[in-house]
């Protein structure tokens, strides 16, 4: 049981910890989401330990707004995010998504096989490679302000359809520990509904509101059209989860369809503070979950740098290589755009700690490479593109 007192009291912790860190990182001109990760490194259980495990446990009320902050970020990136602009880098996302899930996957099971694993849980480790943190990239590109670049657009397409491939490639890897094979009727099933969900809502959805969104301001609540929005942000990030979706991809969507609204300029506005207040609990809690104690020796250490270098560089060939039709400048900001792995393997390594699919090292290991990719990518992504719209702005100036 949480005292609400306690509860307060990490709140508290975790909310000014967040600002520090953002602060630091911001005067050190790197993005505010890496010092909110380090923050929660620091304050977490594996340093100072003024947050500990059992507060962050799934269900628990940090889990809870972290999830919520998380959510909303992805819905606000979505209000910035037309259904018409996707389909216009449609073939780039899906080769990004596709290539940025199958090389990961190959490269991270032929590591694990080489370290001693067989072959059914050397594919449970590769899992953890593939998903991208669709909100920590999108947290960057909402920052520097260019979520209506082209790339940027690529990369969010191409992080719905890693999604769906991540889903579908985890399904078949816990279906193979123990040897009991898979039901591929099943996984197709799957991911029809993954896929009618997405077009029905996504196509669907965005054309019901180009044609009236006037309903909006029915009520006479002043605030009826973000409370509206609310609900169907919070409603589709819950459907998404029925279709074996994540969340996010729910907000998301419900963020693409509010696009199309005439209050779509007041809706952002809006959101703002909500923002503010609640999505730094999702990235100081996704720095919180590493144990530092498990990778107290040099052998650990070796694995966690092979581990996050075969991370970086799978995921940041095969967005290059899906998005190489930009221009090399634009699919390099695309494959590091899509390298982070934040809370996805943090997810995907807890299954296989609960599986006993590998111990407590590995899991750390896994869980360090996530956050080692969130962290040590957005710097790179920020300066890639302050330099490539420094340089458009220096030639339009000659060619003015």
């Amino acid at each position: 049981m949480h005292h609400a007192n306690e509860i307060l009291f990490s709140l508290f912790i975790v909310f000014v910890a967040a600002q520090i860190g953002a602060e630091i990182a911001q005067r050190l001109k790197l993005p505010g989401v890496v010092g909110e990760i380090a923050a929660g490194c620091v304050i977490g259980p594996s340093l100072l330990g003024w947050i500990t495990p059992d507060q962050i446990a799934t269900g628990t009320p940090l889990d809870v707004l972290s999830e919520i902050g998380v959510v909303l970020l992805l819905f606000s990136v979505g209000l910035e995010t037309r259904l018409e602009d996707l389909k216009k880098v449609g073939k780039s996302a899906f080769l990004v998504g596709v290539l940025g899930v199958l090389l990961p996957f190959a490269m991270g099971g032929v590591w694990a096989h080489a370290s001693g694993f067989d072959w059914g849980k050397s594919l449970f480790v590769a899992a953890a490679f593939v998903a991208t943190s669709a909100g920590i990239t999108a947290r960057v590109l909402q920052e520097l302000g260019v979520l209506q670049r082209m790339e940027s657009k690529v990369i969010l397409g191409a992080a719905v359809i890693d999604d769906i491939l991540a889903m579908l490639l985890l399904g078949v890897v816990v279906s193979l520990q123990g040897g009991q094979g898979f039901d591929a009727t099943h996984l197709v099933m799957v991911l029809a509904g993954a896929i009618g969900f997405i077009a029905v809502i996504g196509w669907g959805g965005t054309r019901v509101m180009r044609w009236n969104s006037t309903w909006l301001e029915k009520p006479r609540n002043l605030h009826s059209p973000l409370l509206i929005v609310l609900a169907l942000c919070l409603g589709l990030a819950y459907v998404s989860t029925l279709f074996g979706l994540a969340a996010i991809i729910g907000a998301f969507l419900a963020g693409m369809i509010a696009s199309e609204t005439r209050q779509q300029h007041t809706l952002e506005q809006q959101f703002q503070p909500l923002l503010a207040l609640l999505t730094p609990f999702f990235f100081v809690l996704t720095g919180s979950k590493i144990d530092l104690h498990q990778l107290a020796s040099a052998d650990a250490l070796i694995a966690l740098g092979v581990v996050t270098l075969i991370a970086i560089i799978s995921k940041l060939l095969g967005g290059f290589l899906g998005a190489l039709s930009l221009g090399k400048t634009s699919a390099a900001i695309v494959g590091f755009g899509m390298v982070p792995r934040g809370e996805v393997g943090v997810v995907i390594a807890s299954l296989g700690l609960a599986a006993d699919v590998f111990n407590g090292q590995m899991y750390a290991i896994i869980v360090a490479m996530s956050l080692l990719t969130a962290m040590v990518t957005p710097p790179i992504l920020a300066w890639l593109l302050r330099k490539t719209v420094g340089n458009e702005a220096s030639a339009q100036q000659r060619n003015a």
